[in-house]
């Protein structure tokens, strides 16, 4: 009998939960700036715990990928699946700008292995748009994943690292990936036909919006509250929309997929926090905001250990 007899199932979307812990403690660790004794110990706590997880993941697709070669290679040319596989290099990026030092040789070898990975899986999918008829069930918000989340959360990380003029280029590449993705994937939105096992995957249209705002401040310490207060009016745009389709998405049963608004709650909260720095809202703002994402994320969280409970976590193989 095999050790791990559904290896070859494992799911490569699982990425999505150390992504959103790590987005998450990066949110709490900003909260210092509020005086709260209770910021740096929370969000160290979700960033090693992310760290942990995301090692027994790497374990395991490793193995997938070396045991069961077939399957990886169908899952490399799904445009679904490929998009996802994004979330393991978008991890290490985001491990970077979490516990990076700028100047140090070792995570700049680090970053530069997580983009070459993030670049092969982002050229994968520009080459299916462009080169391809790109089935109309596989355009999802999962798409922004490899070119718009590696340019943006890329720049984030070049910038921890000391690199601010490389930040700059690969922050633009991602608005530019962003801007030639999003009309098309909001068309597929607002069609509603998109099958209920994808559905979940909407909570990545919040991201490229929020996560722009975050990286922008990031990447330029002294940019003017404002401009960043113009990237949350941008981002309320896609909330909009997602909240729109609520009774679309919301009676889906719940799936690891659902992970997918942790990133983009977890950066608006970030966003949040530096506008309350700059800008000079009032911090409570930048504590309701880092709230409601904390809340979203526990429930999260707590409905995962539900499934768990209920269902094996590894989707069951199809009828023979």
């Amino acid at each position: 009998m095999r050790l791990f007899p559904w290896l070859d199932r494992f799911p490569v979307g699982l990425f999505a939960i150390p992504v959103g812990l790590l987005a998450l403690a990066g949110a709490w660790r900003r909260a210092q700036g509020f005086g709260w004794a209770m910021a740096l110990p929370v969000a160290s706590s979700l960033a090693w715990s992310a760290v942990a997880l995301l090692t027994v993941f790497l374990l395991l697709y490793a193995a997938k990928c070396l045991r069961h070669r077939r399957t990886f290679a169908a899952d490399f040319s799904h445009p679904l699946i490929s998009s996802l596989m994004a979330l393991i290099p978008l991890s290490l990026l985001l491990c970077t700008v979490y516990f990076g030092e700028a100047g140090h040789p070792g995570w700049l070898l680090f970053l530069l292995v997580a983009l070459t990975l993030q670049g092969v899986v982002a050229i994968r999918i520009v080459a299916t748009l462009t080169a391809t008829s790109l089935p109309v069930a596989a355009v999802t918000p999962a798409l922004y994943v490899p070119p718009v989340g590696g340019g943006l959360v890329g720049g984030m990380a070049l910038s921890t690292l000391g690199y601010p003029g490389w930040a700059a280029l690969l922050f633009g590449m991602g608005l530019v990936s962003w801007a030639l993705l999003e009309v098309r994937i909001l068309n597929r939105l607002f069609d509603g036909s998109m099958p209920e096992g994808l559905r979940p995957t909407i909570g990545l249209e919040l991201a490229p919006a929020s996560v722009a705002t975050l990286a922008a401040g990031a990447i330029w310490p002294l940019l003017p509250g404002d401009i960043l207060i113009v990237g949350l009016g941008i981002s309320a745009g896609p909330i909009v929309a997602v909240m729109a389709r609520y009774k679309w998405w919301g009676r889906v049963p719940f799936a690891i997929g659902f992970w997918s608004f942790s990133f983009p709650l977890a950066a608006l909260a970030g966003a949040v926090i530096e506008v309350v720095r700059r800008g000079g809202w009032p911090p409570f703002v930048g504590g309701a905001a880092l709230g409601l994402a904390s809340a979203a994320i526990a429930f999260l969280g707590l409905k995962t250990m539900m499934l768990i409970g209920r269902n094996p976590l590894i989707p069951a193989p199809p009828p023979a």
